[in-house]
C-alpha cells in the first residue's frame, strides 16, 4: 500500500525561480538540483541566488536549502561568463572531420571525454521535447572502436529523464562515467535501420536520439 492509500499524501514544496514556478518532493534540494529543475544546463554556468528580505545570497553549487523554512521558495539566476564555466571544454581525442563541424555548428558546449579507455561525446544543454520534466538535459555517446565504419549505439542523459506524466521509462539503467551518474537508455538500431558506414555519423545518431525521445512520449 502507497502513502496516498494510507491517506499520506506525499508532500511537495513549490519554489520560483527566476519567476517561474516549479514543484519537488525533496525538502532539502541542492542549488544544483534545483538549476537542473529549472532546465538551467549546464549547471555549472549559472549562478543560484536565494532570495531573502536582505541581499540576495548565491549558493553554492551542492550547497543545501530547506524548503521547510519560512520564506526559503525564491531564487534567481544568473548566467556566468564562458570562462566561469567548461569553456571550450576538454578535447582528449579527435574526430572526424565532418563530426567537429557538426559539433562546432550546434552553439553548445561539448567535450571529447577518454576516460577508462572509452571516448565519449558529451554536449551540454541539449533540448528535449516537451514531456519531460526539464528542458534540456546533457547527452553523452561513447565512441567504440572502429567509428566511423562501426556505430555508436545507445544513449546516455543527466539529469535521469522522468516524464511529467509520471509513467516510467524502460529499458534504462545507471551508468557510471565522468564523476556523476547518467540514464542510460538501451536503444538499438533494428535490420530495417542499421549502421550504414559512409552515410551515418554523429549528427545521424543525435537526429535518432530525437526520435527515440519523441517516441518515448508517444507511448502510453
Amino acid at each position: 500500500m502507497d502513502e496516498e492509500q494510507k491517506g499520506h499524501k506525499k508532500e511537495t514544496y513549490k519554489v520560483q525561480i527566476d519567476k517561474q514556478k516549479f514543484e519537488t518532493d525533496n525538502p532539502t534540494p541542492t542549488a544544483r538540483e534545483l538549476l537542473t529543475l529549472a532546465g538551467k544546463v549546464p549547471v555549472e554556468h549559472f549562478a543560484l541566488y536565494l532570495k531573502d528580505k536582505g541581499q540576495p545570497k548565491r549558493l553554492e553549487l551542492d550547497e543545501r536549502v530547506d524548503l521547510r523554512e519560512p520564506g526559503v521558495e525564491k531564487f534567481v539566476t544568473l548566467p556566468l561568463d564562458q570562462t566561469e564555466g567548461l569553456g571550450a571544454g576538454r578535447r582528449q581525442f579527435s574526430l572526424p572531420q565532418e563530426d567537429e563541424e557538426w559539433l562546432e555548428s550546434l552553439g553548445l558546449i561539448y567535450e571529447l571525454v577518454a576516460e577508462g579507455g572509452t571516448p565519449r561525446v558529451i554536449i551540454y544543454g541539449w533540448v528535449l521535447p516537451a514531456g519531460y520534466k526539464v528542458e534540456k538535459a546533457d547527452i553523452n555517446v561513447r565512441i567504440d572502436p572502429g567509428y566511423p565504419d562501426a556505430q555508436i549505439d545507445m544513449v546516455y542523459f543527466s539529469p535521469a529523464l522522468v516524464r511529467r506524466d509520471g509513467r516510467a521509462i524502460a529499458a534504462t539503467s545507471d551508468d557510471s562515467f565522468d564523476g556523476k551518474v547518467w540514464q542510460r537508455w538501451s536503444r538499438h538500431r533494428t535490420s530495417a535501420n542499421p549502421w550504414r558506414p559512409g552515410l551515418d555519423s554523429l549528427s545521424t545518431h543525435f537526429a535518432l536520439i530525437d526520435d527515440w525521445l519523441a517516441r518515448e512520449l508517444r507511448k502510453g
